[in-house]
């Protein structure tokens, strides 16, 4: 059980000159196409624990007041995170709005659980989780606006055991990419101080927010937010409740390099003229298999299209190409199908993985350019109601390099895993060339798919 200890708000650091929005301490930017679609989804929930044992006396002595400085001073270059998602009723469209007294919710707490049993790799209730993750404040309504923070914080304390810092924020600001370069900026801050070195660190990825750097061909910021409109006229975005007890289980599985490696060597065995598999493709096409099987029923339509569907970072795919530290949102959607029927009997694997490879080349490698070709951002709506299984997460983006004084991350966890049937996919923390999955599902489900995933030989057959 978890004990609030501190709720609090962090302003940016008013002090560094490291930004001129922060000295003219106003900032507005409207949300991008890119941004608008992400307006309909849950907030994404992050959790990453580092084993560091201190006591209760040094944590609030020491590691807490450091931990808000630079937590603040990091803000000053991630002023969007700091501001507000700023959603007109009548005319305009949506922006973010950061002024000189917006600030960042932060919780501080204190948990007794035991900090190995959840960051281990086995079996775990997914309702232990939760203390550890903050809440976005409510969003509020007023004659001409709906208005809505970016960005909750907490800093769970696991006295003599670790730490964990949790994250929630709107997808609509902030994608992936975005939000671990602020977890590695502000663990930077955190280990060398407001001096030369993280401002040498930050000057290297320093957060690039000019939302006019996206071109707006074809007028697609106003076909997003009419498309949003449409489906929500209320302009009511509420995340969903979690209701207790989930009657779920986490897992975090591992695929070495060498699996892999058979894995794409089955298809090149397989597959005439298959040529530079990537390892994303076959460990994707082997979840996906392992999800069909768990999930399976006697009533399942055998005929039925079933999906996998993905985020491709967009990023140096525009014309012109987008800075990588550039921070809001910047993904298409990328989905392979396929029949139910097709994908369970021998030889499915095959079909995952040349539906995912095919699925992929049609939106990044089109001449059409990959915008157009996604069809964005209205195929946005394309995975609403259909059997779909989708990753969170990406082996590009990797948390377990964030430092802040205490070694690596001891593990990284997606807790809105519990509202979908996604996985998340990310770089070993311990093992080149491993990779991590994690997945929440009920126990039945959860024992079925651990039996296949760990036998990567049985979705080959």
């Amino acid at each position: 059980m978890a004990i609030e200890l501190e709720n609090c708000r962090i302003h940016p650091a008013s002090s560094s000159s490291s930004s001129s929005i922060c000295s003219n301490h106003e900032f507005y930017t409207p949300l991008t196409h890119f941004d608008i679609p992400f307006l309909q989804s849950d907030p994404t929930q992050r959790l990453i624990f580092f084993d560091f044992p201190c006591s209760n006396l040094h944590f609030h002595q020491n590691i807490l007041p450091s931990l808000k400085i630079s937590l603040s001073l990091t803000l000053t270059h991630f002023l969007p995170l700091a501001g507000n998602v700023v959603l007109p009723l009548n005319s305009g469209t949506p922006a973010i709005r950061c002024a000189s007294d917006d600030s960042v919710s932060l919780i501080i707490a204190q948990s007794d659980q035991n900090l190995h049993y959840l960051t281990s790799h086995n079996q775990r209730i997914a309702d232990h989780f939760y203390e550890c993750v903050p809440e976005l404040p409510l969003a509020t309504r007023c004659t001409y606006s709906v208005v809505f923070p970016v960005i909750a914080l907490q800093i769970t304390l696991f006295a003599g055991q670790g730490i964990c810092i949790g994250i929630t924020n709107h997808h609509a600001v902030a994608d992936g990419s975005s939000i671990v370069n602020f977890v590695k900026s502000w663990g930077c801050a955190n280990r060398s101080g407001d001096g030369e070195a993280f401002h040498q660190a930050v000057a290297r990825h320093l957060p690039v927010f000019d939302r006019n750097l996206v071109v707006d061909h074809g007028k697609l910021d106003s076909i997003a937010w009419k498309f949003v409109r449409n489906r929500n006229p209320n302009l009511d975005f509420s995340p969903s409740l979690v209701e207790f007890p989930i009657n779920r289980v986490r897992s975090t599985l591992l695929l070495t390099k060498n699996q892999v490696q058979n894995l794409k060597n089955h298809v090149y065995a397989n597959t005439p003229n298959s040529r530079d598999v990537s390892s994303f493709t076959v460990i994707s096409a082997h979840a996906w298999i392992c999800a069909l099987r768990s999930a399976a029923s006697s009533d399942d339509d055998e005929s039925e299209i079933v999906y996998f569907s993905f985020a491709a970072d967009c990023r140096g795919r525009l014309n012109p190409p987008l800075p990588e530290s550039y921070l809001g949102n910047c993904l298409v959607f990328i989905r392979a199908g396929a029949r139910r029927g097709s994908l369970k009997k021998k030889g499915g694997f095959l079909i995952a993985a040349e539906s995912i490879r095919e699925a992929t080349r049609r939106i990044l490698q089109s001449d059409r350019g990959v915008v157009e070709s996604a069809d964005w951002p209205l195929d946005f709506r394309k995975n609403s109601g259909q059997c779909v299984v989708s990753v969170a997460g990406s082996p590009r983006f990797d948390v377990y390099e964030a430092d802040f004084g205490w070694g690596k991350p001891r593990k990284q966890e997606f807790v809105h895993l519990d509202r979908q049937r996604s996985i998340s996919l990310c770089k070993s923390r311990d093992f080149e060339g491993t990779f991590e999955i994690g997945l929440s599902r009920n126990k039945a489900e959860m024992d079925i798919f651990e039996r296949v995933f760990g036998e990567p030989n049985l979705t080959l057959e």
